[in-house]
């Protein structure tokens, strides 16, 4: 009888443990980062969203959030932030605000992570040296 308790208690654990290890890999593979590049086709402020149209004609809808960076940004003009160099990069970086505001029709290439069919863009990176062509309708 003690054989059988002690069984059961190894493929209890064996089992708590898949458990566990599968439901980890789930809440991990939610966070997985993914990028795509772009031109800005639209920004909207109020519900800071903005919209990346890719080379293959498709588009993405992106939320950006306080935590989301900007790099290469350095022609933003007065939306760069005073003191706001990335000295390991040698980058400047804007808020997003200004920075989309600013540069609609630009070439940008977005980091970001999607949770239940929302993106949430982590970094933008103007991946353009000047403004490229305005999307057209």
């Amino acid at each position: 009888m003690a054989l059988h308790s002690k069984s059961f208690r190894i493929v209890f654990a064996a089992f708590l443990a898949f458990a566990m290890t599968m439901g980890l890999q789930s809440a991990v593979a939610e966070d997985v980062a993914h990028a795509v590049s772009g031109v800005v086709k639209s920004v909207d402020k109020d519900s800071k969203t903005f919209v990346v149209k890719a080379a293959d004609g498709t588009e993405h809808t992106f939320k950006w959030t306080e935590s989301t960076t900007v790099k290469g940004a350095k022609d933003t003009g007065k939306g760069v932030e005073a003191g706001s160099v990335d000295t390991a990069k040698g980058t400047e970086k804007a808020s997003v605000d200004s920075y989309l505001g600013a540069k609609k029709g630009a070439t940008v290439t977005v980091k970001y992570t999607e949770k239940a069919g929302e993106k949430t863009a982590i970094g933008i990176k103007d991946a353009s040296k000047a403004t490229a062509k305005a999307v057209a309708d």
